[in-house]
Parts: structure tokens; sequence; C-alpha cells
């Protein structure tokens, strides 16, 4: 069983190495050992980095709770391990920590129309151009992210469908919204928006993404595409 730790961390294969098996198979597929070794990178003369942090973890029973009250001169004590080491270890225990006392963050709810315009008023309320933002949406009808898409004006050639399903797939949304101003306060889409609107639509369906709306937006009032059931 030990003789695997005898050689250079990138002479195991790939699928045995920490990063490649965080990357193949998830954070969860490593065990305590493995995720310290993404943190310090390298072992000593005697073991590789997995070897080490077995013996530093085999040192507090395998408990986190236990590495975390460790003090830095305690983690020097292992060869290979120096103050930066033990620091990082140490700073990444307290990490967990704080994130264990955090409460979850809640994430806002899209139910309807007033909501994507609610969401967004922050965002471009009293602007003097033009912006163009996109909403994903998970299954769950809450939001995932949101981001800038344009500036300066909407137009065929200035949104990028493209970019947009590629950053809805990355976020795992099912649905996505789209919101644009009008620095003149008229709420009437041109002909430009149903263009993009049509084309979006058509686009996100053929990767099974719904566009739930498109929302024109003034500071008093907007227009809500899927309210005028044009989606």
């Amino acid at each position: 069983m030990d003789e695997p730790y005898k050689l250079n961390l990138s002479q195991w294969a790939p699928e045995d190495r920490p990063r490649e098996k965080m990357m193949l198979q998830g954070a969860r597929a490593l065990t305590n050992a493995e995720l310290l070794a993404i943190l310090i990178h390298t072992g000593n003369t005697e073991d590789s980095v997995v070897a080490l942090t077995q013996k530093v973890m085999a040192s507090c029973r395998n408990s986190l709770s236990e590495l975390g009250k460790l003090s830095v001169e305690e983690l020097c004590s292992f060869k290979g391990i120096g103050p930066a080491k033990a620091i990082t270890i140490l700073a990444a225990c307290e990490l967990g920590r704080r994130r264990k006392e955090e409460n979850p963050v809640e994430r806002p709810v899209i139910r309807n129309s007033r909501d994507v315009y609610d969401y967004f008023y922050p965002q471009l309320a009293d602007l003097q151009i033009e912006e163009c933002h996109v909403l994903f949406v998970n299954q769950a009808a809450k939001v995932l992210d949101s981001s800038r898409i344009c500036v300066g004006g909407i137009a065929e050639a200035s949104v990028d469908i493209r970019c947009v399903l590629r950053d809805a797939i990355m976020k795992r949304a099912v649905a996505i919204a789209l919101c644009h101003n009008h620095p003149s306060g008229s709420t009437r889409p041109s002909t430009a928006d149903d263009e993009l609107t049509r084309k979006l639509y058509k686009a996100a369906g053929s990767v099974d993404i719904r566009l739930i709306d498109h929302i024109v937006f003034a500071d008093k009032g907007y227009y809500s595409y899927a309210d005028e059931g044009r989606l």
C-alpha cells in the first residue's frame, strides 16, 4: 500500500493525482489528505505530498476540527511543512469554520415580469446609456446569476447570442430573462428588440433553455414580451 507514495506525484496515473482527480470526479471524491495536498503542493525528499498530508491527518485522527487547533509550530514539526504551508492549512481551516457559521444566502425567486424588473431596477435606473443584461434562473425559478451583455445600444451585432447561451449552460440555467433599458423613458420595443427576442427564443429553445421574458426597462415602467403574449 505504501509503495505508490514513493513515486513522484507527476509519475502517478492522472486519475490518482489530487488535482486531476478533483477535476474528473469532483471534490467529494477526495480524502481529507488529498484535499490538503492540493493546498501545500509539494512533499519532501522522503514522502510525496499525499503521503505527507496523510501523516498530518493521521496525527489528528483524520479530524479537520483537530487539524484546525494545531499551531504553526506543531505543523512545522512535519518535514516538508514550513511556516508558509502551515499558515495556508490553518487559513483553509478558518475559512471552513466561517462557512459553517454563515447563514445560507437566499436567492431571489422569479415568478413574473415584475420580479425581473425589480431585480434589475438598481442596476438600470437612471442610466444615460442603453445596456442589456441577462438573468440566469434554475429549475426552482431562483436566480443563479446575471450579467451585462452589451452597452450602448441593442442591435443584432451587439448581442452575441452564442455567448449568452454558453454562459447559461456553464451556470446550469434552465431559463433566462433578457432586460434592457431605454434612456428615453419609452417602453415601446423597437424592431431590433423584436428581432433579438425572436432569435434568442429560437436559439435558447434549441438547447432546452427557456427564454421566459424580455423586459424593456424604463424608470417608471416596463414592457414585458411575456405579458404581451409574444414569447
